[in-house]
């Protein structure tokens, strides 16, 4: 497991793990300069000003790396030369060199290291992680990642930390895929996908550890309703350790929370769901 735990030596120390990048990631791997982008810091605010999303603020500077979601230079061998930390995605990513001189960066699967080569083919090749293929040209049953939903627009789920789907059947124009969370949906056959897991399963079993960390993540701090007043929450109010006095938990806003579906009923992507998480 590449998780490192601390010594007990301090309150904040005492609770927290991170990954060890050493185990896992190219010593001295510099970022590509032409492949990075400056973050900028909204501050959960949109384009009027009001916060939109609450306890974000401040932060590490952060570069955003251009990933290439589609990886289109088809039947091309490109060389893992790099693998590399992202500030901004749980997941790592590998640097590929391409014969043209051309680099890269791509999510990286579980089990890829230096020297390997990863492919990108409308027809089907070796089936191994990182490679890249048509859903139609994937056998049934295999773990793939970093899925397309329109054929040619690049991958858009499954990319996360140590998540997977499944390839479950290919029928007519579409092809059944099964989500990390259980859902099964369809997606055209046609739409391409990467073959292995995401990088970085440990990423879930690592812990903050104090306030400070999450800080520097842009996490502001976040203040329970029940130590509000009434006025500012519907939690609000009453002496000591006393109960929210509600049959449902509610949002500052009123709104019942914790477990309320949120989804659209008349959503568009509701046609393409088989079967429910």
């Amino acid at each position: 497991m590449a998780l490192k735990i601390h010594k007990p030596v301090t309150s904040g120390r005492r609770h927290s793990s991170v990954i060890d990048y050493s185990l896992v990631l190219t010593k001295g791997a510099k970022p590509v300069r032409k492949l990075l982008v400056l973050k900028k810091k909204h501050g959960g605010r949109n384009s009027t000003g009001k916060i939109t999303v609450r306890h974000r603020g401040g932060g590490s500077k952060q570069f955003i790396r251009i990933v290439d979601w589609k990886q289109q230079q088809y039947d091309i061998p490109g060389s893992v030369i790099a693998l590399e930390y992202d500030p901004i995605r749980t997941a790592f990513l590998a640097r590929l060199s391409y014969p043209d001189g051309s680099l890269s960066y791509i999510i990286a699967p579980q089990g890829i290291s230096v020297g390997d080569t990863i492919v990108s083919s409308l027809s089907r090749q070796e089936i191994k992680p990182g490679n890249r293929f048509p859903l139609s040209q994937i056998p049934t049953g295999t773990d793939i990642y970093n899925i397309e939903l329109t054929p040619g627009k690049g991958g858009q789920i499954v990319r996360s930390a140590g998540s997977a789907a499944v390839l479950m059947a290919v029928e007519g124009a579409f092809a059944q895929v099964k989500m990390p969370s259980g859902e099964i949906r369809i997606i055209p056959k046609e739409a391409s996908a990467s073959i292995g897991r995401v990088s970085n399963p440990d990423n879930i079993h690592e812990r903050v550890g104090k306030a400070g960390r999450s800080r520097r993540m842009g996490i502001r701090p976040s203040v329970r309703g029940k130590a509000m007043n009434p006025v500012d929450h519907p939690h609000g109010g009453g002496e000591g350790k006393h109960p929210i006095g509600l049959t449902h938990p509610k949002t500052p806003w009123g709104k019942h929370a914790l477990g309320v579906k949120t989804r659209k009923i008349h959503k568009q992507s509701n046609a393409f769901i088989i079967k429910r998480r």
